[in-house]
C-alpha cells in the first residue's frame, strides 16, 4: 500500500513551500489557482501549517502542509 501511496502523493519540501502555485483539483467558489502566502513553524522550527490566497478572490485558508500532497485536491503550478 506504501508504494500506492506515493504514486498518489504530490511531492513537497516544506522550506521550499512559501510562495508556490497551486491548483485546486475541484475548484469551489470560483477559487481555482493558490498561492501559498504564509508558512507557519512551531517551536522547533519544523513547518506545521500554511496559509494559501485564492488568486481571484483572496480568500485565505489555513492548512496542515501534508494536505497539499494530496494530488486527489491539489495539483502543483496553475494549470
Amino acid at each position: 500500500m506504501k508504494a500506492l501511496d506515493k504514486l498518489t502523493d504530490n511531492q513537497i519540501n516544506p522550506a521550499k513551500l512559501l510562495l508556490s502555485k497551486w491548483t485546486a483539483v475541484v475548484p469551489q467558489n470560483k477559487e481555482k489557482h493558490f498561492l501559498v502566502t504564509c508558512v507557519n513553524e512551531d517551536e522547533q522550527g519544523v513547518v506545521s501549517t500554511c496559509i494559501v490566497e485564492a488568486v481571484l478572490t483572496h480568500g485565505e485558508y489555513e492548512m496542515t502542509w501534508q494536505e497539499l500532497k494530496d494530488n486527489t485536491r491539489w495539483l502543483t503550478g496553475w494549470r
